[in-house]
Formats: C-alpha cells, structure tokens, sequence
C-alpha cells in the first residue's frame, strides 16, 4: 500500500501548481461572501435599507453583476502618473492577500502550507499591503491620493504593532508559531481539569482578542479607521485614480483580507478548525474542520462589520492616540501577565 502511495505522489511542481490554484479560487470566492453577505445583506438588515433585490434570487448575483461591470470599464491612467507604479500597486495589494491566505489550516491536513513560524509570516506578508497603498497613493499624481495613500501608511504602520503584540500573548501561550499547533494547543488545552472542549484561548486572551479585532478594523481602514479613505475629506483616497479592473483588485483585496483576518482570529483564539469530540488526527476532522472554520470566521466577520456599520469615523488626531496610548501599552500589559502566569503555572 505505500508503494502504491508513493507511486501516485505528485512532484512537487503539481503540488505547487494546486495549492496555487486553491488560493486563486478561494480570494475572490471568499470576498464575493463577504461582499454579499455582510456589505448587502447584513448592513441593510442593520440599517433598516432595502438590500439588492432584482439580480439573482434576492439580489445575490448583484456583486457578480458589479464585477461584470468593472471589468467593462475603461482602464484609465492620469497623463501625469507614473505608469508602471500605478500599474503595480493594486496587484502589490492583492498578492500580500495572496499569500496570507497560504497558511490558514482548515483541517489537519488542509493547508496550502503549515509553515513552523506561520503567524508571523502571515503577519509580515499582511504588512506588504502597505507598499501598494503608498504605490498607489504616490504613483496617481494626485494630491488627494497621496494624502490618502499618507494617512493610510501612517495608519496601518501604527497598527501593525497592537496586531502582532496581541498575537504574541497567544504564540507564548501555545509555545508555538505554527498555526497548526496553535489550534492543537487550544484542542489538548483544559478548563478547570477538565479536557472534553480544550481550552480556547479567548478565554485567557480576551484582552487579546479584543487588541487584535480593533487592530484588524484598523488595518482595512474600515470604518471607525477609513481616513485614507474619506470621501468627504479625500474624495476616496489612494485609489481614487484607479477605474475598470484595477479598482477591482483593490475591492477584492479589502474583502479577501478581512476574511483572511477573520480565519486568522478564529484560529488564534476561537480553536480554528476544531470541534470539541471529533479527534484533530482523525480523517472526520478533515471534513467537519472546514465547517467548524467557516462558522467561527463569519462570527468573528460580524464583529467586524457590525463595528463598520455602527460607528462614526476617527479623527486622525484619535486614530493615531488610540494606538499609541492605549492599544499597545494595553497589548504589553497582556504579554506581561500571560508570560509572568506560563512560568508560574
């Protein structure tokens, strides 16, 4: 039998190739969920608005409808911009998506690549997106772009380190930067003696978890954070410029990232793909993670939109004292007493 195994092994080439290809189907698949679900359906439920009713079945092909329209616009450079910059940035953006993406675990086996520091590249890599913004905002020849593109670096570089603070408090607490063991961690972990559900680390994490959900809002520049993208204030921001498919990719990238952030804080703190009674090493786990996953990333997703859709925007003054001030002295003290009870316990 593992003759036979072996035998039929992909080279490594064909792995890559699939494993590429699962991440280029899942991107726009996930941001079409998000788009439908939470940006048409849950925000008009919560405002009390009519949702898209005519495309589809209750509206639900009316986003594939936009994206049809998109991609039937004209693609637009200003006579002034930089060509090739202003070309590059909105894949820039769209390939740190990319790459997130590759070390979400949706079962035991089900992962593009279960890397030993994973949480930490999904960090480095998420923080790529900031050099498309620039890109974009620079590169437009516009002073509303760039002031947008600005605000968005400043904002996203501010945010970046509440993010990872509060992700180390659950890397010390797993002994692990592997998602994988990270989720195994909280799978093996117990409450009070007892190991029937695991120990989720949302509950020693809350202080955490709350960090790292405000931080995420932050880092999609949605609202209560959307000051690179202030319509009243910067017309639209870095990719005021862009048109046609290349707005597009700026679309797909916000959305595919929020559920990638999303994935990412159910797996740090909810468990990730695990179900209490169904062992991690079991073929089952395989078929139930993916379910498990995806019911805990659009809890988590709701969270984030219903901040989106409930609160007012930051002044730039308080979106930059909130972090400094707050989030990550806050984020400090959560590692300080999660290292200080790891080595007491």
């Amino acid at each position: 039998m593992n003759e036979l195994v072996l035998a039929i092994e992909l080279a490594f080439w064909q792995q890559t190739l699939i494993k590429v290809l699962v991440a280029a189907v899942l991107v726009p698949t996930t941001a079409l969920i998000f788009g439908i679900v939470f940006l048409f359906k849950v925000m008009s439920w919560m405002q009390s608005r009519m949702g898209p009713q005519e495309a589809g079945p209750r509206g639900l092909l009316q986003l594939l409808a936009d994206g049809a329209k998109f991609l039937q616009k004209e693609d637009i450079i200003p006579d002034k911009a930089d060509r090739f910059v202003f070309k590059a940035a909105p894949v820039v953006v769209l390939a740190s998506t990319f790459l997130i993406y590759v070390i979400l675990p949706a079962g035991p086996d089900l992962i593009i690549s279960d890397l030993p520091t994973g949480i930490f590249f999904a960090m480095a890599v998420s923080s790529l997106s900031v050099i498309g913004v620039l890109m974009a905002g620079w590169s437009s020849s516009n002073k509303y772009a760039l002031m947008g593109g600005l605000r968005a670096g400043g904002q996203l570089i501010a945010y970046e380190l509440p993010l990872i603070l509060a992700v180390v408090g659950v890397v010390i607490q797993a002994g692990s930067l592997s998602m994988q063991d990270i989720v195994l961690a909280q799978a093996n972990g117990s409450m009070l003696g007892f190991s029937g559900v695991g120990l989720p680390f949302l509950i020693t994490q809350i202080l955490g978890f709350g960090i790292f959900m405000v931080a995420i809002q932050a880092e999609l520049t949605q609202p209560p954070f959307d000051m690179p993208v202030a319509e009243s204030e910067v017309v639209g921001g870095f990719h005021v410029e862009y048109t046609g498919f290349r707005f597009l990719f700026f679309f797909l990238a916000e959305f595919a990232t929020a559920f990638a952030f999303a994935a990412i804080a159910a797996t740090l703190f909810l468990g990730g793909w695990y179900v209490p009674g169904i062992d991690p090493d079991s073929m089952l786990a395989n078929v139930v993670g993916p379910i498990a996953l995806f019911v805990k990333i659009m809890v988590v997703a709701f969270l984030i939109f219903w901040f989106r859709f409930t609160y007012p925007r930051f002044r730039e003054d308080q979106l930059q004292r909130f972090a400094w001030k707050y989030l990550i002295p806050l984020a400090l003290v959560n590692i300080t007493i999660t290292g200080a009870l790891v080595v007491a316990l």
